[in-house]
Order: C-alpha cells, then structure tokens, then sequence
C-alpha cells in the first residue's frame, strides 16, 4: 500500500520517473477507475498506445480476468499475483496492484502486470520437445520388444549376445515384422549406446542418390553438389550404428563399395580419392530371400556371407500368436496416448479374432487395426470389442490371399487409410458442432491443443 503526505503533483512525477525504469507494464487509475497514467511498457505489452487509454474505464484492457484496478477501489486493499489476458494483444500477464492513498484519502490504484506469454511459449516448447524425446525413447528401449513367445524369446536372447560384440548382423523378416525395432535395440544395449544410430531405406534412393548419401561427396563431384561437399551417412554414424534395411535393393556396383568398407573400415566420398576411416557397427536388414538373390546374381555372395556373420530372423506374428494380448494392450495404452483417449481393456471375444486371424502384415498390421478401431470407437467406450475391429468383426477373417481389388479403387498403406479415418471423423464432428473447437474437442475426449495440432496437420479449417 503506498501511504505518502506529498501533493499530487509530487506523487505523479514520481511515479512518471519509476515508470520509465521498469520493464514491466504500469498503469494507474484514479478514484473514479479512469486509467490517468502508463509507462511505455505498458504499450509495449497490451498493445494500446498512451493516448488511447488515458480517460478509459479499467476494464478497457481485460480480456479474460477481472479489474485489479476494479477490486483496489472497492476493497482499499492490495492483490497480488492474479493471472489475466489483456487485449488486444492477447498475451498473458501476472498483475499485482496497490491502492494510492495521499494524505489519507483514497486517489486511485497502481497496477503492475508482468508479461509472461514468453515463459508460456517455452512451456509449450518444452512439452512438445518432452513429447518427441518419450516417442524416441519408446521407440528405442529393449524393452518394446513386447512378447513373452518362444520365438520371440530366442531373438531376445541372440540380441542381448549381438550387443556385446561388434559383429555384422543381418536381420531377416517379413515386412511389418519390426526389424528396426530390434536393430534399435541391439544398439541400445550396445557399448555405442551413447552414439549415433543412423537409419537408411535402401530401397527408397535411387543408386547414384544412394551412394552419395552413404558415403557423401566432394564439392563439385556432380550438378547440385553442395559447396564444400557433404558428409555421409557412414560418417555421421562413426562410433555408433549403421542400420541398413531393405539392403537386397541396392544395386551391384554398390554392393561392391559396400563390402570394401566391411573390409577395409574406410569410405572415399562421390569425387574424391582420399580415404576417410570410419569405426561403425553396420546392421542390415531384408524382407528377401538373399540366398536365392545370390543365386540368381542379384546379391554379390562374398557380401552376403559378410554380412551374415550373425543372421537373426525375426518370426512373422502367425508364429507368435500368444503375443497378441501383450501387444494389443501395448498398442492401445500408445494410441491412448496419441488420440487423447481412455481405452482401458479389448474383450476375450476379441482377441480370439485377432489371433484367428493370418496377420499378411504383421505386428504392423495389428497396430493399425488396433489404432483404426478406437478411432471408431464412440467417445463413452472403453473396451474393443468384435464389432470395433475393421474387416475382422463377428469372426469373419478376410483372406487377404483370395481378395480382388477393383482396378479403379485406390490402393494405399494401411497408415494412410488410419489418418484418412480420423481425418474425416475430426470434421463430421466439427461441422456438427457448427466448428465449435471446445465442443468438438470435449466429444472427441482430447484436450483442445490436440485438436488445434490435428487440424492443423489435416488442413482442416
């Protein structure tokens, strides 16, 4: 409370020299609530010019929030620390204000608000940099490697002996079997744990692009080269991991190139005749029968043999059906997580039809079917049932083998058929909430940021 015996053009020239010191925003009003001074921070932060609030009500820079100023002339006391928004600038601030009492009579109130939408930006930053490091890290701990099969069991315990030494591995297995899963995991637990782990699809660079990218290039070595050249991936994964999957698609003069640095442990970018040494650990990948490849002079035979120092096959999920339950139960608490949801348990009924089913796709396959079907789910479920899970309910299971798709229907990924679904599931449910974000947000069962992030990332206005 400020209690001083001096005049009032003492006490405003005072406060006029404290206002221009101060980073935070100050205004005052008199007994009537009418604003009579503001610093030039306080411009700054409402976004209203000097001029344009003197003489105006206390109320005219609230947003959201109620008037300090207001509570001060009723109470004749002081209040701190209230959070408001303020306009038109729409930042949030933390105010405290005081009464003015000169020569023992009430004159107005003084407010001081502190910006604080720069610590809220951070905040915000800083959860959806929390949110990206736990998908890292579940993706890349041991322990995600779910399943309590026999199979499963005997891959386990050829990883834990794979991470210990520095050997080649060559993983086999079908497509959507999780193949990086388990190189991931093998670095992991790894003495290159700390180390890059580099990824690289094989089968989605053309050769010339492919090679460039493993091994990098000099300047000038080519049309588009970058000014003073570029690092490769071998490079960047020096000390930690390589993992190359699809590696039946690379071409033989690659092939060639690749087992010189097996050998030797050295690389020469795209135009350059320097070697460059290099200490990685290289883990590859195929959904190929190599051996065939090799018989057919697809796949040079002195680099499948060194690659298959320590081959590990990963069983497809029809060989592991007893693994479904622990699965399924850790693809709902993921999609939990993703869609904002509280899918709690799936029915006895319906895991019979899941492990009744082929699987042609694997563990990625039943992600997606678990995922599309709470997508489905009203927002009041909380346990899959049969009738939730796409193409595979009442216990009728599609034979993927004897099914014709039309010429003219397009065909996808089951990824892109997922986001399709929710897509369009978001906008029914906005439109019927006559675009209503708070509404639609509440009936959908995740918070508004979540809506706010997945209309931005489906175009969806």
């Amino acid at each position: 409370m400020l209690n001083i015996k001096i005049n009032s053009m003492d006490y405003q020239g005072m406060l006029e020299a404290v206002f221009l010191a101060t980073q935070d925003a100050i205004s005052v009003v008199n007994e009537k609530g009418e604003h009579i001074l503001a610093n030039p921070a306080y411009t700054k932060i409402t976004g209203i010019e000097y001029d344009d609030v003197i003489g105006k009500n206390a109320l005219f820079d609230i947003e959201e929030g109620e008037s300090l100023h207001m509570k001060v002339l009723a109470t004749k006391k002081p209040v701190e620390n209230t959070k408001l928004k303020i306009r038109p600038s729409g930042k949030t601030v933390v105010a405290q204000a005081a009464p003015i009492i000169v020569n023992g009579e009430m004159k107005g109130s003084v407010a001081v608000l502190h910006d604080i939408s720069g610590i809220k930006d951070l905040t915000d930053k800083l959860e959806e940099a929390e949110k990206k490091l736990r998908e890292l890290t579940y993706k890349y701990k041991p322990e995600d490697i779910i399943g309590e099969s026999e199979a499963i069991k005997e891959v386990k315990r050829l990883i834990e002996k794979a991470a210990k030494v520095p050997a080649t591995i060559l993983l086999r297995g079908e497509s959507g079997t999780g193949k990086e899963l388990f190189a991931n995991s093998i670095h992991a637990q790894s003495s290159r744990a700390r180390n890059n782990f580099v990824r690289v699809n094989c089968a989605a660079l053309s050769d010339s692009l492919l090679e460039s990218e493993l091994f990098g290039y000099e300047e000038g070595s080519f049309t588009g080269a970058l000014k003073g050249g570029k690092k490769g991936l071998f490079e960047e994964a020096d000390k930690g991991t390589i993992f190359l999957d699809e590696i039946s698609e690379i071409s033989l003069n690659t092939q060639a190139k690749l087992l010189r640095v097996l050998q030797e442990k050295e690389i020469m970018r795209v135009g350059s005749n320097k070697n460059i040494p290099i200490d990685v650990r290289v883990i590859a990948a195929t959904n190929a029968d190599l051996v065939k490849s090799v018989q057919k002079g697809k796949f040079r035979e002195d680099l499948f043999y060194r690659l298959s120092i320590l081959p590990i096959h990963i069983p497809p999920l029809r060989e592991r059906l007893e693994d479904i339950p622990l699965l399924a139960k850790r693809f709902i608490a993921k999609f939990n997580d993703e869609y904002g949801r509280n899918i709690v348990d799936i029915s006895s009924e319906a895991l019979k039809v899941l492990m009744e089913h082929g699987w042609p796709g694997n563990v990625r396959e039943l992600e997606n079917t678990i995922g599309r079907s709470i997508i489905y789910m009203n927002i009041n479920e909380r346990v899959i049932n049969t009738i939730h899970l796409p193409h595979l309910h009442a216990g009728k299971i599609q034979n993927y083998d004897n099914c014709i798709v039309s010429v003219n229907e397009d065909i996808t990924t089951l990824d892109n058929v997922l986001h399709k679904a929710e897509s369009e599931y978001i906008e029914n449910i906005y439109l019927k909430s006559n675009k209503n974000k708070t509404h639609t947000a509440k009936v959908l069962g995740i918070s508004l940021r979540s809506l706010y992030y997945k209309m931005e990332k489906y175009g969806i206005t």
